[in-house]
């Protein structure tokens, strides 16, 4: 096999950790394999060259998004042209679709061929973007179980791989001295995952903190989001001596007896780590309310919508506010029928997952699909 150029756009946290494992598992089957790519430090350590880390393209909301669109546009820009320059053999979307379906639209045009890792939560709103999609993406692997189904129904035929959080998790060796290591005392932790955007931890992460006073029983843990420093969390923490603890969110999540989940990736993470979970969400109102009106299904969280029902409370907005966080939490911590529910409901969530390999698997989809 001739030398492999991929090119891989990921623009978060959770694209650049199933970035780096595909990139791993393309590496095992393809040793002369080339990499150039948007995406993160996980990405980096796996080789290659890293055009444009993902802290700088990561905006959420639709105010936001027109806040920022300059920004957005120049990273669109120059995503095009250094595809371009490099010609790549195969391409490789991970999520992110507001900006990687316009990639996906260049790329096509310019004769390279499109592999969509992750698919767009299309089946969430605007549904008819399944069309636009069948036009610019040649393979699209989708890693929740539903998705197949849902796009059959739009004639696209799609590989399901499996979910890639299953292949990082088998991989995590946990920590032997976590509370050691971290300073911290022999005290139930619960843990705050106020995401890894800045909008979503000035959101979400003072609420949290207002609930930390009312588990003297417990000790609270931030896990930090790589791109941001201690400081930027300090300026939230004012005289609460919390600790952040960064890289460790699975060694986190390891020793928890609870958490509180900004809406995304993580909840999904925290259910397949067995830890009971409030998941959070809030955003600007206007951004909210366009939102409510546009999204068409009935859950935010990862776990409540692969298992269709309310597995985990999900606060939203106003109804995220210290006092219902406070609520809920103390019902997954301190009533003990309420905890074995989320439990048991976990491990029918586990069975529905089913097993390792999709990074695996999509890297042997990806390799046979450019070199038929």
């Amino acid at each position: 096999m001739a030398r492999m150029k991929y090119y891989l756009v990921a623009g978060e946290a959770s694209g650049d950790l199933h970035g780096a494992n595909l990139m791993k598992e393309l590496k095992a089957r393809d040793p002369q394999a080339e990499f150039r790519y948007f995406g993160g430090d996980l990405m980096l350590a796996e080789g290659g060259t890293l055009v444009k880390h993902y802290a700088d393209m990561a905006f959420m909301g639709f105010i936001e998004v027109v806040a920022n669109l300059p920004a957005i546009l120049k990273n669109l820009k120059s995503c095009k042209q250094d595809i371009a320059a490099w010609h790549p053999d195969v391409l490789i979307l991970i999520d992110f679709p507001g900006f990687n379906l316009k990639i996906a639209e260049f790329a096509k045009k310019s004769g390279l061929m499109v592999c969509y890792y992750i698919s767009p939560k299309v089946w969430a709103w605007n549904q008819k973007r399944v069309l636009k999609i069948k036009k610019v993406v040649d393979h699209m692997f989708c890693i929740l179980p539903f998705e197949v189904d849902f796009y059959n129904q739009w004639g696209m035929q799609v590989d399901y791989i499996g979910n890639p959080l299953l292949d990082a998790i088998a991989a995590f060796k946990p920590a032997a001295d976590f509370y050691e290591a971290n300073h911290l005392p022999p005290k139930k932790i619960i843990a705050l995952l106020p995401g890894s955007r800045n909008q979503e931890i000035s959101y979400l992460l003072p609420d949290m903190l207002q609930v930390t006073e009312q588990f003297p029983d417990h000790q609270f843990v931030i896990a930090g989001a790589p791109s941001f420093s201690k400081d930027f969390y300090e300026q939230f923490l004012g005289d609460k001596n919390i600790p952040v603890i960064f890289n460790s969110t699975y060694d986190l999540l390891t020793n928890a007896d609870a958490a509180i989940v900004a809406s995304g990736t993580a909840t999904l993470e925290t259910a397949l780590f067995n830890v009971p979970q409030v998941v959070v969400y809030k955003g600007n109102n206007i951004s909210i309310t366009i939102a409510r009106k546009v999204v068409k299904i009935k859950y935010i969280s990862l776990v409540n919508l692969i298992m269709d029902a309310p597995v985990v409370k999900e606060l939203i907005q106003q109804d995220c506010n210290p006092q219902s966080i406070t609520a809920e939490l103390d019902s997954i911590v301190n009533d003990a029928d309420c905890r074995a529910g989320m439990l048991n409901n976990y491990d029918k969530l586990h069975q529905r997952m089913g097993k390792p390999g999709a990074s695996a698997k999509a890297a042997g989809l990806i390799i046979k699909y450019a070199t038929e």
